[in-house]
């Protein structure tokens, strides 16, 4: 089993709150997870049709039939479950209860209405550079951006070219249909394939409209499904008041590069390694597993990019309180000091923000501590 570092925020949180409810999208190690942690609290999945009337049809008798608690699996399956939880908890407040969901949108709206203040609610992501210790696809970006990081491919129990398809055959089926009503699978395969080629760029819903054939508000609708069921996700620009004029548009990112070379038919590293959407998804690597980090450790990164109307633009900007560290990410394995250009061109409120500066590469030389550091993805990464 692959060491999660999610772990250790589920068990601090243990210690606070009565419920512990772990999401994130499908196939990501939840279930792996939780059921490793707790061998001893009786689980059950209301993904399984017996289990799921049972929890329907007497929710307090199912809920209160183990003294200590019970793991239970895919919970957004019976959401009216999670207003007996609150009246057991309150009751019985040595029993714990872990919780796991892979919709993010039906699972919140649930637990905002049932369990507010009684639940931490952390995200599992795919795996994290920072897990994957000792594999030597870590070194190889064109590998590493191909196979993407769920756990079946990253353990060996499965390839890209089976485990992505099958991935997005069952996300459309059991999840799509189910939030929305989607009668032409194929625009929204379209929908997907051309999100895909918009990693690390500018989401403009209109634009996309047009080349789909929906409406505005679909594309709209469809994004936030792909949000809250963990595909993609968007990086907001930095804005402060300036006499510079910035973009407002957001950026879209995949949670997980592997996924985003399927739905672009790329089939191999070697192909990765000359396509033209490489330098995207290498920046999509890098701050996907920004956020890995961050989720891990239980928290929920603030992450920025910078433009400006000149096209000066500083790929991540993650904000820790009032400081900002700053990243301009490149895919070349050659460095080149025009890479610390945009770093000159800030404007001073933002430079006034900012205690690091790096240029994060695919090269091997390191230039570490200076006013820009150079860093290869590794170092920042792991």
């Amino acid at each position: 089993m692959i060491d999660r570092r999610l772990e250790y925020a589920i068990k601090e949180n243990m210690t606070y709150f009565p419920v512990v409810t772990v999401t994130g999208p499908r196939q990501s190690g939840k279930t792996t997870l939780i059921r490793a942690m707790f061998p001893n609290l009786p689980y059950f999945s209301l993904e399984n049709p017996d289990t799921r009337a049972m929890a329907m049809d007497d929710p307090v008798s199912f809920l209160s039939q183990h003294v200590d608690g019970m793991v239970l699996d895919e919970v957004q399956n019976v959401p009216s479950l999670l207003s007996y939880l609150q009246g057991i908890v309150d009751e019985h407040k040595d029993r714990r209860y872990i919780l796991s969901g892979s919709s993010q949108f039906s699972l919140q709206t649930s637990i905002s209405q049932s369990l507010a203040g009684r639940t931490a609610v952390l995200e599992l992501l795919p795996i994290a550079v920072q897990e994957m210790q000792g594999n030597p696809a870590v070194e190889d970006a064109d590998t590493l951006m191909y196979s993407g990081f769920y756990p079946a491919v990253v353990a060996g129990e499965n390839i890209p070219r089976m485990f992505y398809p099958a991935y997005v055959r069952t996300y459309l089926e059991r999840d799509v249909r189910s939030l929305l009503q989607v009668k032409d699978l194929y625009q929204f395969q379209t929908f997907l394939r051309l999100c895909a080629g918009r990693v690390g760029s500018l989401f403009n819903a209109s634009e996309l409209s047009n080349e789909v054939g929906v409406s505005v508000n679909t594309v709209r609708s469809w994004l936030s499904i792909l949000q809250a069921s963990y595909i993609v996700f968007l990086v907001h620009p930095y804005y402060e008041n300036s006499r510079k004029r910035l973009t407002k548009t957001p950026k879209l990112y995949f949670h997980d590069t592997g996924l985003a070379c399927h739905l672009l038919g790329i089939e191999s590293p070697q192909q990765l390694s000359s396509d033209r959407m490489r330098g995207h998804l290498f920046e999509n690597m890098v701050i996907a597993d920004v956020v890995k980090r961050s989720t891990n450790e239980g928290r929920t990164p603030e992450l920025m990019f910078y433009r400006d109307s000149n096209g000066n633009e500083i790929d991540l900007l993650l904000a820790k309180g009032q400081s900002v560290e700053a990243y301009e990410i490149k895919s070349s394995s050659t460095y080149n000091s025009s890479f610390e250009t945009a770093f000159h061109r800030l404007p001073p409120q933002l430079e006034a923000r900012l205690v690091r500066r790096a240029v994060v590469y695919n090269g091997t030389q390191e230039r570490v501590g200076a006013p820009i550091e150079v860093l290869r993805y590794t170092s920042l990464l792991s």
